[in-house]
């Protein structure tokens, strides 16, 4: 059975006139203010141009935070920076030293252990760096929650400088957001309530991109393009799954067009190792393939590990710290799925999916990939997710969210439960003592106040476009909206009572159903990835199961007759080309 609800999405505008001044098909002139474009913004969502970017100095202390740092340059101070155990972490600490590094500075980095230390800074690695010499210490990708840690810092005679996107923690009082920001000696975080930044939703590695910039052109150095912080800060941009919209979206795009000719010799071997090709990257390919194998160490050994990677100056050590990570990721693919295989016999046991929030313990699963474990159990059930798992010290957990339910202002009502925790709207990390759990899970349930409306999750569509409408021109057109992401999704089109002409099963999984499709008389393969048992169960129901089978045998007939949500694509083989088109749903 579906369970997806579509919509359609109409919002208006004069979409000929708009393909028409831009060059473009005005069913993607649709789609683009579908994504909540308006006129006056298509030019600046077409541009490949680095003046659109906003003005680093309005980030609140980021002049104060560079003087701060310049400063210690010049005394010859020691600085460490540091990150975090993910691709944001990883990519952030890498432009700030390599930016510091740039200008002169003595400075290195430490990033948490994931297991160990959890996440962000804490007091044992401020007490390290303090024994080790350090007189600065600056944050990326973590911080804005460290209150005490950062007095503790502070009391040990350091200079603290944080630089973070996270979630403000703050208390309600008489209806009043009161946010608790460390007395860090400056605090650069665009969602600061008085911060005059326009856009909030940087990453950690795009707030460092902004540093470093500022950086550099107080030391006279105006061509930091030339440095590889960009190509980096759009790597996280997309697997942070930050919202690619205006300003991020354009540091992605600008990022991916720079990896064509990037100098990093650690990302070359990267991508080499992982049979892709730098020219033809896409956000798929950072999302899935790239991103998941600099995560792999920060899960399974050391982030220091991705950092080593991208610092590399001999390509043959870089190729096998890239097939290290590459292994790792593999390794951790595997404890995946065991540790969703837990999770679903947890929560048909106990009918945890009756839940509002589905709160799963797994003692022994390794709390590295409780977050991906959390967000597949979320796609499975589409309910807010948290997987917890046992830690040294106190149970560790990690929350992922769905639409209209925003897990850090949730997580804000039952603060006093929690050890340490998180996040934002969609995703969220705790520390939480095991005893304490029960009255977690009747604690977000109790508060909860989505309705049975909220679990059906839905589909939007942008236009129910007819198949002979296809053409490769438009194809071409539509890649003006790429790179694809939250917040700028990939377009869908809808056609109803499309003909299937026959479908076989395909791939060494049998995870793979091709169709031939049929509208009027135009003719098309249609491809889908989906669940195909799930597909095949489908359609014998609707149809029967002498059908399907006919179906199989290439027996064609009009009998069987889906609606299909699709992206159209060009398929290559033998040097000849096709029109074809991806299914991504049906009824």
């Amino acid at each position: 059975m579906n369970l997806k609800k579509w919509f359609i999405t109409n919002k208006y505008a004069d979409f000929y006139a708009n393909g028409k001044k831009f060059n473009i098909d005005p069913v993607v002139a649709r789609v683009i203010r579908n994504r909540d474009v308006y006129d006056d913004e298509i030019e600046e969502y077409l541009s490949m141009n680095i003046s659109f970017l906003n003005n680093p100095r309005d980030l609140k202390d980021l002049d104060k935070a560079t003087d701060i740092i310049l400063g210690k340059i010049d005394e010859g101070k020691k600085i460490r920076v540091i990150g975090d155990y993910d691709i944001d972490g990883v990519c952030s600490t890498y432009i700030l030293q390599d930016g510091i590094k740039q200008v002169g500075g003595i400075v290195d980095y430490d990033i948490p252990d994931r297991v160990k230390d959890g996440y962000g800074i804490n007091e044992s690695l401020i007490q390290k760096a303090f024994d080790e010499g350090i007189d600065t210490i600056i944050t990326c990708d973590n911080g804005i929650a460290a209150r005490e840690q950062i007095k503790y810092g502070k009391e040990l005679g350091m200079t603290i400088v944080v630089t973070d996107h996270h979630d403000v923690p703050y208390e309600e009082i008489a209806g009043e957001k009161i946010e608790k920001i460390p007395e860090a000696d400056a605090v650069v975080d665009a969602k600061q309530l008085d911060c005059p930044y326009p856009f909030k939703e940087l990453c950690g590695a795009s707030i460092a991109l902004k540093f470093v910039t500022i950086l550099l052109e107080k030391k006279g150095i105006k061509d930091w393009q030339k440095y590889d912080y960009l190509e980096m800060a759009a790597i996280a941009t997309i697997g942070d799954v930050v919202e690619l919209k205006k300003e991020n979206r354009l540091i992605a795009k600008l990022g991916m067009d720079k990896i064509k000719s990037t100098i990093n010799i650690g990302l070359k071997a990267l991508i080499e190792v992982t049979g892709l090709s730098k020219e033809n990257i896409s956000s798929y390919h950072i999302g899935f393939v790239i991103g998941p194998c600099l995560n792999a160490g920060g899960r399974l050994y050391t982030a220091k590990l991705a950092l080593k990677l991208f610092m590399c100056h001999d390509y043959e050590e870089a190729l096998k710290i890239a097939l290290e990570l590459k292994n790792l990721n593999d390794r951790r693919k595997e404890m995946t799925e065991k540790g969703v295989m837990q999770a679903v016999s947890i929560i048909e046991e106990h009918k945890y999916y009756n839940d509002k929030v589905i709160i799963a313990y797994l003692p022994d699963c390794h709390e590295s990939i409780i977050g991906i474990v959390a967000g597949r159990i979320r796609e499975k059930y589409y309910r807010p997710t948290f997987i917890l798992s046992k830690g040294e010290d106190a149970v560790k957990g990690s929350g992922r969210s769905i639409e209209s339910f925003h897990m850090f202002d949730e997580m804000i009502k039952c603060q006093d439960i929690f050890e340490k925790f998180g996040g934002h709207a969609m995703a969220a990390g705790l520390s939480i003592k095991e005893e304490n759990i029960e009255e977690f899970r009747r604690q977000m349930n109790d508060n909860c106040q989505l309705g049975e409306a909220d679990f059906v999750e839905k589909l939007q569509i942008d236009v129910p476009m007819p198949l002979d409408y296809i053409t490769e021109k438009l194809i071409n057109d539509l890649s003006v909206i790429e790179p694809f992401g939250k917040g700028n999704t990939k377009p869908v089109f809808a056609r109803k009572d499309i003909s299937v002409l026959n479908l076989r099963i395909m791939g060494k999984n049998r995870n793979v159903i091709k169709m031939q499709v049929r509208e009027d008389k135009y003719i098309f393969d249609a491809i889908y990835f989906g669940n195909v048992e799930k597909m095949m169960t489908y359609l014998k129901d609707k149809f029967g199961q002498y059908e399907i089978e006919e179906n199989l045998m290439k027996r064609r007939s009009d009998k069987v007759k889906l609606s299909m949500a699709y992206y159209p694509s060009v398929n290559e083989y033998m040097g000849r080309k096709s029109l074809q088109i991806i299914v991504s749903d049906y009824f």
